[in-house]
């Protein structure tokens, strides 16, 4: 499934047209060579610190943050519509941070422009006041836009919550009807055996054969119909795999977050990431002193990315026949695993998008 924040990541070229006002006073004033070479140059660091700011998670959305502040306080000197930097990192910030977060960070804005107004002993404090008012301001529609992106995430949930309700069920239809289908033969069991009996019984041996070969066939064919349904029917699919490995983790005491969707994989693939799962879950129970659990996934046109990772106390990795196995499995079609403990525990897995593709027949 696609990631629900891609539409806007589309858009963020789109938003930088907001840029105008900060060209406009280079414009209006007749700016020299100098100001304008210096407000130009200041665009790389700033659209990195934009686009960056899109990839960023609330960890590590200051720096995107501070280096569009920065360009902020550089270009002021030479450019009054600086202020038009400010406004962007307002945004983001409203985006990302929630309570004291929030406002230390527009506070220390604020402070910024009107320490830049004092020091560049600009007229009045129209730069300060308007500055501030604008990035306050638009700081709300980052909060609006994180409100609504949370909604899109709820119900998207909510949709995949109906979705396996819907599916399990199915599959309890499925069981009824598989009880229904032993019913039947087992019945007709029943009956051949009975006649192979009272054949026997009259001594007419080859009617009594032909009633069990008969029953030798029902029994096979039935055998081979209820291990076909269930094996259909009782597999667990990946997304099923996750949520009872988080389960497993709440049992044990840690908080679990789930993220993402899956899409259908083929039966070998969600066996092999099935046993891969289990193992880091188990290493994590056994080896990690976390206090919550993070376990998420992504789809893009270049492959699948599972992540598992906790908060427990960094320690070095000792990669035993546990990640030696995973590995190899992994190796088979071409995927990789990434370990950081960094900050915690954190295995990222890779499959790339052929390995999702093949043997769908097996679905």
């Amino acid at each position: 499934m696609k990631d629900p924040n891609a539409l806007e990541t589309r858009l963020a070229k789109y938003y930088l047209a907001n840029l105008v006002f900060y060209f406009l006073p280079l414009v209006l004033s007749k700016a020299s060579g100098l100001d304008v070479g210096v407000s130009l140059a200041l665009l790389i660091p700033f659209l990195y610190g934009y686009f960056g700011a899109y990839r960023a998670s609330a960890v590590n959305a200051w720096k995107p943050i501070a280096l569009m502040a920065l360009c902020g306080v550089v270009a002021t000197p030479f450019n009054s519509g600086s202020i038009s930097l400010f406004t962007f990192a307002g945004f983001f910030i409203g985006f990302f941070y929630r309570g004291p977060g929030y406002f230390i960070w527009l506070a220390s804005l604020c402070s910024l422009m009107f320490g830049l107004n004092l020091l560049l002993k600009f007229p009045g404090y129209n730069f300060a006041l308007f500055g501030s008012a604008l990035t306050v301001g638009i700081s709300l529609f980052g909060v609006a836009e994180a409100k609504r992106q949370a909604a899109k995430r709820a119900m998207a949930q909510s949709d995949t919550e109906i979705r396996r309700l819907a599916s399990a069920l199915e599959r309890e239809r499925i069981a009824r009807d598989l009880h229904d289908i032993m019913g039947h033969h087992l019945a007709s069991i029943a009956l051949k055996a009975d006649l192979a009996s009272r054949l026997l019984g009259k001594g007419d041996t080859n009617s009594c054969k032909k009633e069990l070969d008969d029953l030798t066939l029902i029994a096979r064919d039935s055998l081979a119909q209820i291990r076909a349904a269930v094996g259909q029917y009782k597999r667990k699919d990946i997304a099923d795999i996750l949520n009872e490995l988080g389960q497993r983790l709440r049992e044990k005491g840690l908080g679990v977050s789930i993220e993402g969707e899956l899409p259908a994989l083929p039966v070998p693939l969600e066996r092999e990431l099935g046993l891969i799962l289990t193992e880091l879950i188990s290493n994590i129970l056994r080896h990690s002193q976390a206090q919550h659990c993070w376990l998420s996934s992504s789809l893009s046109d270049q492959g699948l990315t599972l992540q598992v990772k906790d908060d427990g106390k960094a320690s070095k990795i000792t990669e035993g026949n546990g990640i030696k196995g995973i590995r190899e499995r992994l190796a088979a079609v071409e995927g990789k695993l990434q370990l950081d403990n960094q900050h915690g525990f954190c295995a990222t897995i890779f499959l790339p998008a052929k390995a999702l593709l093949s043997n769908q027949g097996d679905n």
